[in-house]
């Protein structure tokens, strides 16, 4: 494949094909005159006194996604958005305008008609092409400005697809509109297409290793089992449903048993895996109890709250089902891991102007970018300044009002419970802040 610098391989590649199909016709002694060939807009052709030289423009005027190529999709990451698992090209086409200019009679004909004479006998850039233009001699080397030096590593000429020259047919209002933008004045003009660039991403790629076997090998025929249908709408495999946190809480709190509920999940070294793509926190924790099919209970311990902030979570089973060699990994479910306040309820006391100061302690501690308010009954109030990671924050209640008041912690939107779901009908934990 090619880079970025592949459009402007194929530009001087072009050029220095009319260049030398002008040489080697010596259009320059037929005309008269030296003749040269430049990549300039059409407006930049004719210099500002207006005195006009023979040449050849070969002007850029479109790119667009090649058409065949374009369903090679687009740059792929895994799950986790983490690792990139594949670089598909970019496919393009290239649509040039080429014009001549001169000042003599006929002269811009004769041009047009060499130039166009030699793009039909030779409609491919071979790869010796490519290499011959964009690889100069070490004797000119020196000589070239930087930008061409460069584009002999584009990769132009080991790119998957050989470059092809077609003649484009444009109407009199595609002619009109094209030399009006450009705000230059109409010149002999014929228009073609390079197809196809090939441009992809250098970055690297996690590939999955290769298959081994497909199933056990039958001992009589030899032949490897491959794919098993089982006449079921339940798969045989581990699978999760639901993530449920304890006490029928909407969240995960540090310490307290969280159960993957699905299918399939007996089996001997059972654990749960974890990840946060914000945190970038892959943890795997062991499973406790016994080993049920339709359940896998863990808790993130509390003594490792410095590891697991705040957030969002992908959870994930791992296990070793009963006469299988290797682990299998069920699919990924989300859930959220709330703050926990540690030191309510509290009694605070209002100075002279009637404000309150209380001080927050919680777990886990907030980390450097999130945001934390405190929720005083239906007042939400922003921390005084801190510096993360802390377990304390201090809030500052103006115009305090006295009496018994609920206290929430919101963690970027992810508020401390507060709802005892575990008894019927539900009520609020004892969660109060005093005032008086």
């Amino acid at each position: 494949m090619s880079t970025a610098l592949a459009i402007a391989g194929v530009t001087a590649v072009l050029r220095d094909r009319l260049n030398d199909g002008l040489v080697n016709h010596n259009v320059a002694g037929l005309i008269g005159n030296a003749v040269t060939v430049s990549v300039r807009a059409p407006d930049r052709v004719v210099p500002a006194d207006g005195a006009e030289s023979s040449q050849l423009n070969l002007f850029l005027y479109r790119v667009a996604p090649n058409a065949a190529w374009r369903n090679a999709g687009l740059p792929a990451h895994d799950p986790d958005g983490r690792h990139r698992v594949g670089n598909p090209p970019l496919a393009l086409d290239l649509n040039y305008l080429l014009s001549a200019y001169s000042g003599g009679d006929l002269h811009a004909e004769i041009l047009l008609g060499y130039a166009m004479q030699l793009l039909h006998e030779f409609p491919v850039l071979t790869r010796e092409m490519i290499r011959a233009a964009l690889t100069p001699s070490p004797d000119v080397g020196v000589l070239l400005p930087p930008a061409l030096r460069a584009l002999s590593d584009c990769g132009l000429a080991d790119q998957l697809e050989i470059l092809r020259i077609t003649p484009l047919t444009i109407d009199t209002e595609e002619v009109s509109r094209l030399w009006s933008a450009t705000q230059s004045s109409f010149r002999p003009s014929a228009a073609y297409q390079v197809s196809v660039v090939l441009i992809e991403a250098t970055r690297s790629t996690r590939a999955p290793l290769p298959v081994l076997t497909r199933g056990e090998r039958d001992p009589v025929s030899g032949r490897e089992r491959g794919v098993v249908v089982t006449p079921d709408l339940v798969p045989p495999l581990p699978a999760l449903e639901a993530v449920l946190p304890a006490a029928g809480q909407p969240a995960a709190r540090l310490g307290e048993a969280v159960t993957l509920q699905g299918h399939h999940l007996d089996g001997s070294a059972r654990e749960v895996l974890l990840a946060s793509e914000r945190f970038a926190v892959a943890e795997t924790l062991p499973a406790s109890g016994a080993s049920e099919s339709g359940r896998m209970v863990f808790s993130i311990p509390a003594s490792r709250a410095a590891d697991f902030p705040v957030g969002v979570y992908e959870a994930r089973a791992r296990l070793v089902r009963a006469g299988e060699p290797r682990p299998r990994d069920s699919n990924r479910l989300g859930f959220t891991l709330a703050p926990d306040i540690t030191n309510l309820p509290q009694t605070v006391a209002r100075n002279p102007a009637g404000d309150a100061l209380v001080t927050i302690t919680f777990t886990p501690e907030l980390r450097a970018g999130q945001r934390a308010t405190l929720i005083v009954g239906q007042r939400e109030l922003a921390p005084q300044t801190y510096t993360a990671p802390t377990a304390t924050l201090d809030f500052v209640i103006d115009n305090a009002e006295t009496g018994a008041h609920l206290v929430r912690l919101r963690v970027d939107g992810i508020d401390s419970p507060i709802i005892d779901h575990s008894v019927v009908p539900p009520r609020f934990l004892d969660l109060r802040l005093t005032i008086t």
